[in-house]
C-alpha cells in the first residue's frame, strides 16, 4: 500500500481524513451496475442510448435478476431480449468483489479476503449462531481511525469502498450461502453490521446508497432492525445516519475517561465523551426497542476497574440514553500493546452494569483462529515496528485535526 497521503473532503460537514488515492475507473470502461439505485440504472441505460420507457422496463428487469435472483451472467436474464443482451454487455457489468483467500474457523466463522478491481484487498466475516447469522461488512479499505487495541488501526487509509464494493459483500456471501433468490424467511444470513474495516460514517454517502440497496423490499430486503452501523464518535455524521439510514447505531465507547478515551480511542480528542453521548440521545429512532449498543473492549488495568463500570452505568444515566453494553474480550494481535481482562474481572464489570439496570452481555470471541475477531481484521501481513505504528498514529490524528 502507498505510503502516500493527501487531503481529500469526505462529504459531509466533517474536517478532511487522508485518503491515499482516489477509486481507479475499470479498465474495461464499463459501467458497473452492481451499488446503483433503480433510477440510477435507469438512467445509465438512458445515457448508453435506450429511449425512456424501453430503459424504465430493462432497469426493473435487472434490478430483479440482480438483487432477487443473484445473477451475474446478462445471457441469463430469460426476459430481456435476446438481441438486446450483448448490447447491454458491452456497456454494463455486474459483479462481485474477487476472493482472494476464504477461511473456516473451528467454531464456523468465515472470513473473505477480497479485492477491489483496482487492486486494493479488504476483509467480511460470516458468524453463524443457533438463531441468526451475521455478516460483518467492511466499508474502507484500511480505516481513516487509530484505535490503539485495534489492528485495523494499524492500517493506512487507502480508500473508501463504493456502494458496489459494500453491496457486493452481502451479495457474495449469499452466493456462498446457497441464498439466492431472496426470501424474507428462512435464511443464514438475517443480520448484517458495519464493523469491519474502516470507519462508516468517514465513508457516509457509499455506506447509505449501499444499505438502502440490502434494504429494499423489492431486492436484497434486510429489515433496517437487521442491521447495524458501528461509529467510533464520528458525532457531525451520526444525525444524518440516523434520519437517512435509519438502521441500529452502535457506539465504540470502550473508554469512561477522557484520559483513557483519548489514548485509545483518539477521536475522542476531537469529540469527546459527553458531545457523543449527547449524539446518541439525539439519535433519530432510538428507544427501548431499538436500543443503543455501547462497545467496550476489556483491556486489562486500563478500563476494566468496578469504578469505571459504575461511571458507565452514571453516563448512560445521565444522558437518559436506552443503551446495552457489549463487553468485548480484547483479542490479541501481533505488536499489540494490551492485554484482555481476566475473566473474573470481566463478570464483576459485567455484573455492576446489570445490577445498574442495563443489559451487559459479554461476547464470546469468534473466529481468532483465523484473525477474524473485533478488532482483529488487517489485509497486510508486514510486520511493522512499535516506533512506525505510533508515527502512523500521530499522521492520522494531525490529519483528523487539521481544520
Amino acid at each position: 500500500m502507498s505510503a502516500n497521503t493527501s487531503l481529500m473532503p469526505i462529504p459531509g460537514p466533517i474536517d478532511p481524513v487522508p485518503v491515499a488515492r482516489p477509486v481507479t475507473p475499470r479498465a474495461d470502461g464499463r459501467v458497473e451496475l452492481v451499488g446503483l439505485a433503480r433510477d440510477a440504472i435507469r438512467d445509465a441505460l438512458e445515457e448508453a442510448g435506450l429511449e425512456p420507457r424501453q430503459a424504465k422496463l430493462r432497469a426493473k428487469q435487472l434490478w430483479h435478476w440482480i438483487y432477487n435472483r443473484g445473477v451475474s451472467d446478462i445471457s441469463l436474464m430469460t426476459d430481456i431480449a435476446k438481441v438486446q443482451q450483448p448490447w447491454i454487455a458491452e456497456r454494463f457489468i455486474i459483479t462481485r468483489p474477487e476472493v482472494i483467500e476464504a477461511q473456516v474457523s473451528t467454531d464456523g466463522t468465515r472470513k473473505w479476503l477480497l479485492r477491489t478491481h483496482d487492486a486494493h484487498d479488504y476483509e467480511m466475516v460470516f458468524i453463524p449462531d443457533a438463531d441468526r447469522g451475521t455478516l460483518c461488512v467492511s466499508s474502507q479499505v484500511g480505516c481513516t481511525l487509530n484505535c490503539r487495541f485495534c489492528h485495523t488501526g494499524t492500517m493506512r487509509l487507502v480508500r473508501n469502498l463504493e456502494p458496489a464494493e459494500i453491496v457486493g459483500q452481502v451479495m457474495l456471501a449469499r452466493d456462498a450461502l446457497g441464498e439466492w433468490p431472496s426470501a424474507p424467511q428462512g435464511r443464514m444470513l438475517t443480520n448484517i453490521v458495519m464493523m469491519g474495516m474502516g470507519e462508516p460514517l468517514y465513508n457516509f454517502e457509499n455506506v447509505r446508497d449501499a444499505l438502502k440497496i440490502v434494504m429494499d423490499g423489492d431486492g436484497l430486503g434486510l429489515s433496517k432492525r437487521r442491521i447495524t452501523l458501528s461509529t467510533s464518535g464520528v458525532v457531525p455524521m451520526m444525525g444524518r445516519a440516523g434520519a437517512e439510514i435509519g438502521v441500529n447505531l452502535a457506539v465504540s465507547l470502550h473508554a469512561v475517561t477522557k484520559e483513557v478515551r483519548d489514548e485509545i480511542v483518539p477521536i475522542n480528542r476531537k469529540y469527546g465523551i459527553e458531545e457523543l453521548l449527547q449524539a446518541c440521545a439525539d439519535y433519530p429512532g432510538a428507544n427501548n426497542a431499538r436500543r443503543i449498543t455501547f462497545e467496550y473492549v476489556m483491556l486489562r488495568d486500563k478500563n476494566d476497574s468496578d469504578a469505571d463500570a459504575r461511571e458507565l452505568v452514571r453516563l448512560i444515566k445521565h444522558y437518559d440514553l436506552p443503551a446495552k453494553v457489549n463487553l468485548i474480550p480484547f483479542n490479541p494481535w501481533p505488536g499489540a500493546t494490551y492485554e484482555c481482562s481476566t475473566p473474573e474481572r470481566i463478570r464483576s464489570f459485567s455484573n455492576i452494569i446489570f445490577a445498574g439496570g442495563i443489559s451487559a452481555p459479554v461476547r464470546t470471541p469468534r473466529g481468532r483462529d483465523i484473525d477474524a475477531a473485533c478488532g482483529q481484521l488487517k489485509t497486510a501481513s508486514q510486520k511493522k515496528s512499535r516506533a512506525e505504528l505510533d508515527r502512523l498514529a500521530e499522521e492520522k490524528q494531525a490529519a483528523l485535526e487539521s481544520e
